[in-house]
């Protein structure tokens, strides 16, 4: 018995060792050898060859499944099983799953305040109601993933008022659709205000919404507003209606990269009125699409006031807008944007009997092609391309003498020259506004699809629908990492810490180390630089920078592009000297194969290949160099 033990006790003693130096607060199951976590530690001391610390922000993103369950979770990968076990598997592995709708919530006996639900089907709800209101306020407020659907929902009501207030604000990813909402309704009205503001990657859909209706309104203010990165589909919305109103007000204001989709918008319509005012004002590349929006309609009028006003770039597509259209009037005033951005108008108004389309304060365009008789349109004030270096002179003297974009945000990007002891420098928001996730062991990751040829496996395993949020995200990273690589860049994406490790000593070699930014404080606040260290003695070297991809489990963009420079320094508090931060900085030499457009140059007031470009490695992102 005694040797029996002493056999046990000598198998185990190599993954003891690996414990030897572990702190109190790094979550390893020191009883058990066979987590992941324990498996990536045993990984990181057999493929990297320095005895340095261990880098434990990278150690504890490692999957915290116990051994018990990944075991079973990982033979569920092999048999192409893990779907019938998602909820399970989502929760205890830390991932960025959506829930599954709840039973269908499709009867009422009275009017109906909503303001503490969550994840709901709204299926059959208010069909054929006669008059009454229900009201949807505080709902799904500050959750991480609220996924509501809102199918044939007061479908021929008569009179009946939704009303959309506060809806889901300050959650992090949306996913929201409505479908046959209001169809065949009279009177009426849909408000929705303050719906989903604050989001950081929103995904809502309006399908055949309001569609045949008959004199219902329907009111859109501060919708999408301060958003993030995200898609909005409005398609058949209000088709065939009779005297529909619509307005958009304050729509995606502030908001970063937001798109929307305007597809048989008002179709066939008689009598609409649509309003856009103050619609993607201020924003940050708004892009839309408006394809066949009107068409066909009778005495339609649509008005576009300060649409895309003091915006940076933007992209919006009008195609076949008004086709074939009887008496439309169409008014855009003031619409343009800060910075030249694009705008295409094809088949505009094109087919259509006495329509009236004017044009006010509109901003630089030279895209307008096959659109309606030249008589029936009028432009006033309608802007010239701007002299050569007009742009730089939209730009705001920031720290340092540097030009400034007031759409990038101050400090995002800076010059190498501010890296010097006692510069003061704004610093971004740094934090991570990403869901929280884990990595998943290997073992389950290799056995996972993951390619766009495999995104209907893929949807299939993660619950995902079609049009979903879900979807998109994967669609997203997958264009992401399957994309070719640019000029000199070497990229990868990883599901895993042990395939970072693997991509990073295929670059670096063994003797590397990772670094990050040590925590988020100075974030959107003025910073003053300590101590600075340059890695590998502040020449230009190799590195590998891992990027957060949205997806449902932990994936790293990770790449390496030619002559860059890391930094170390501590960041202190410019009032009191205090240090508040240990900051990771790479800079990029070689811009020369970069977007014209990219943010860093309206930042710096620069062109590719024209200046250096540099940024901080911000919250659970990082970079691998070799050891000095």
């Amino acid at each position: 018995m005694n040797y029996l033990c002493f056999i046990f006790i000598f198998f185990l003693s190599p993954f003891t060792m690996v414990f030897a130096g572990a702190g109190a607060g790094e979550g390893v199951e020191r009883d058990n050898p066979f987590t992941p976590k324990a498996s990536l530690i045993r990984y990181w001391n057999k493929e990297i060859s320095n005895n340095l610390p261990k880098p434990w922000f990278l150690i504890n993103k490692a999957s915290p499944l116990n051994s018990v369950d990944s075991a079973v979770f990982v033979k569920l990968a092999g048999q192409n099983d893990l779907k019938s076990s998602l909820p399970s598997f989502c929760s205890k592995s830390n991932l960025l799953c959506f829930p599954d709708l709840e039973q269908s919530l499709d009867k009422h006996d009275k009017d109906s305040n909503f303001a503490i639900y969550l994840n709901k089907n709204f299926t059959n709800y208010g069909t054929s109601r006669l008059g009454g209101f229900d009201s949807f306020k505080n709902y799904s407020d500050g959750e991480n993933i609220p996924v509501d659907s809102f199918r044939r929902y007061s479908r021929d009501s008569t009179g009946h008022v939704d009303k959309f207030a506060n809806y889901a604000p300050e959650v992090n990813v949306g996913d929201q659709s409505f479908n046959t909402y209001g169809t065949k309704a009279t009177g009426g009205a849909g408000e929705f205000k303050n719906y989903m503001n604050n989001i950081n990657v929103p995904n809502l859909r309006f399908t055949s919404y309001s569609d045949d209706t008959n004199g219902r309104k329907q009111t859109f203010t501060s919708y999408s507003d301060i958003s993030n990165s995200g898609d909005q589909k409005f398609n058949s919305y209000g088709k065939n209606g009779n005297g529909a109103a619509a307005d958009f007000s304050s729509y995606g204001k502030e908001s970063n990269v937001i798109g929307s989709n305007f597809a048989a918008y008002g179709e066939v319509g008689n009598s609409a009125n649509d309003s856009f005012v103050s619609y993607g004002e201020t924003g940050n590349n708004p892009t839309n699409s408006f394809k066949s929006y009107g068409d066909g309609g009778n005495s339609a009028i649509d008005t576009f006031k300060t649409y895309r006003d003091q915006s940076n770039v933007g992209d919006d597509s009008f195609t076949s807008y008004a086709k074939n259209s009887n008496a439309a009037k169409v008014g855009f005033t003031t619409y343009k944007s800060f910075n030249e951005g694009t705008d295409i108008f094809t088949g505009y108004g094109k087919g259509g009997q006495g329509q009236k389309i004017g044009f006010k304060n509109y901003g630089v365009n030279t895209t307008f092609k096959d659109y309606a008789d030249k008589n029936a349109v009028s432009f006033s004030s309608y802007a010239t391309r701007p002299p050569p270096g007009a742009a730089a002179a939209t730009a705001m003297m920031g720290h340092g003498g540097m030009m400034v974009n007031k759409w990038i945000e101050p400090g995002k990007f800076f010059k190498e020259e501010m890296l010097k002891t006692g510069n003061v420098m704004p610093m971004p928001d740094i934090k991570d506004k990403m869901p929280k996730r884990s990595f998943l062991p290997r073992l389950i990751t290799s056995k996972l699809p993951f390619s766009t040829s495999k995104l209907p496996e893929m949807k299939n395993i993660f619950h995902a629908g079609d049009g979903s949020a879900m979807e998109t995200m994967m669609t997203s990273a997958l264009s992401d990492c399957e994309r070719a690589a640019s000029k000199g860049e070497n990229k990868r994406c990883v599901g895993s810490a042990e395939d970072m490790i693997d991509f990073a000593i295929s670059v670096l070699g063994r003797n590397v180390v990772v670094r990050t930014t040590e925590n988020t404080d100075g974030s959107k606040k003025d910073v003053m630089v300590g101590s600075v260290k340059g890695i590998n003695g502040g020449k230009v070297t190799k590195s590998v920078s891992c990027h957060q991809t949205l997806f449902p489990y932990l994936l790293y963009y990770c790449h390496s592009v030619p002559k860059v420079r890391v930094y170390e320094a501590d960041l202190l508090d410019p009032k009191t000297k205090v240090k508040v931060n240990h900051g990771v900085a790479i800079c990029h030499l070689d811009t020369s194969d970069w977007s014209a457009t990219h943010g860093a140059f309206m930042a710096l007031g620069s062109s590719p290949g024209k200046t250096e470009v540099c940024h901080w490695i911000f919250e659970n992102d990082m970079t691998w160099a070799t050891a000095d």
